[in-house]
């Protein structure tokens, strides 16, 4: 069984940090530059696991991946918390008067607002992966434009940081969760945490008293993400992410939610890793 890694990048972005990170031993990675992309690779089995980034303390959710792992039946199977360090790399020889344009992924470029803000003529290009535009400025020897991205990739692909840490808010954190196709076999003593979908309709009351049900059954509501059901105006899908301390809890609350909300999913049981 292939036993690689799918990631949104490639070696030297945050997604690969994960891997290096989370996983006790080596794993080869298969670099995708979009997160459809990963899911295909995962679909295909040209990887047992991908990582995929879900929330940004700054930017907040990526909720088009949600809509992803929910769409393709995935399943969330672990955690990891990365602390995002932007640095403004460029070949070396040159300062930040040399550069015309910063290319980098939306989310890097938002996470460094306030930093370049500060330099107006500078023109801002989004791009696919932050370590994959180090890459290209790398390979083709590119003047002039400024990649966003890890240390790593500045390391790796030869690019001198003219800006070392330039995101807006010191403590920036990303949240990756390690995906497969199918459940794995967790066990229940360390499962402390979940991942589920429900739909509600549009009334009064109605997420009051779901959210009633999970605090009467002692569980911990981390996050909740709504998304409107494009084919049924005025109905939304709930994505919720609760913790607790005894599995039962959760087994109870799964019951009650069955019958309460419509279209009930688990996403994902897990080991909670929030710092």
């Amino acid at each position: 069984m292939n036993s690689s890694i799918a990631i949104q990048g490639i070696k030297g972005s945050f997604h690969h940090q994960v891997v290096l990170e989370y996983f006790s031993e080596a794993r080869d990675v298969e670099e995708c530059l979009s997160f459809e992309e990963v899911v295909a690779s995962l679909l295909a089995e040209k990887a047992s696991q991908a990582v995929m980034a879900l929330e940004n303390s700054i930017a907040g959710s990526i909720i088009p991946n949600y809509a992803l792992i929910d769409k393709n039946n995935l399943q969330i199977i672990g955690e990891h918390y990365l602390d995002i360090h932007q640095n403004l790399m460029a070949l070396d020889g040159q300062q930040l008067k040399d550069i015309a344009e910063i290319h980098s992924h939306p989310m890097a470029l938002l996470q460094c607002m306030e930093f370049l803000k500060k330099h107006p003529h500078i023109k801002l290009v989004e791009d696919q992966d932050t370590a994959e535009t180090a890459r290209r400025i790398h390979q083709n020897e590119i003047h002039g434009i400024a990649a966003i991205a890890s240390k790593a990739a500045s390391k790796m692909y030869g690019l001198k940081i003219l800006a070392p840490e330039i995101q807006t808010v010191n403590n920036n954190m990303t949240r990756f969760v390690i995906v497969t196709r199918k459940a794995s076999e967790v066990d229940q003593d360390k499962i402390n945490k979940a991942s589920l979908k429900f739909e509600l309709d549009h009334k009064r009351g109605s997420l009051a008293a779901v959210l009633n049900v999970m605090s009467d059954c002692r569980l911990n509501l981390t996050k909740i993400q709504s998304l409107p059901i494009i084919e049924t105006p005025w109905k939304y899908s709930f994505f919720v992410d609760v913790t607790f301390d005894a599995y039962e809890d959760f087994q109870k609350a799964k019951a009650v939610l069955s019958i309460m909300a419509e279209h009930l999913k688990i996403l994902g049981e897990y080991q909670n890793k929030q710092p």
